[in-house]
């Protein structure tokens, strides 16, 4: 699952200002400027309401998958939340993260939580 030019950006902050102005700045400028080859949010918490609610952040969301960001959410929070349907039909992978995200920190992923 580690590559050393695979970026992963854990997103748990669910301040749209945080979500606008680092986590979908960096990542889309961190793969259309190729400063890594692939580059993969996971929405993890309390950003994936504010995904499924905020429209803004939606408009984030399909600029972000148009430009290669590949977007995974936590299926545990978004099923809890109840906003796994809303997070799918953006174009968002949903899966049980807990075991995937242990693995890349026991490696030597490059992780940047946020």
């Amino acid at each position: 699952m580690s590559d050393q030019n695979h970026l992963y950006i854990l997103w748990t902050n669910a301040d749209p200002l945080t979500a606008e102005k680092m986590v979908f700045m960096y990542g889309v400028n961190a793969k259309l400027r190729k400063w890594w080859q692939e580059v993969t949010i996971i929405i993890w918490g309390a950003p994936a309401r504010l995904v499924a609610e905020n429209g803004d952040v939606q408009k984030k969301i399909t600029e972000a998958l148009d430009a290669g960001v590949k977007l995974s959410a936590c299926k545990a929070c978004a099923d809890q939340l109840g906003v796994t349907d809303k997070l799918v039909e953006l174009g968002i992978e949903v899966k049980f993260w807990g075991q995937p995200l242990t693995e890349l920190l026991k490696s030597d992923a490059k992780l940047l939580t946020v």
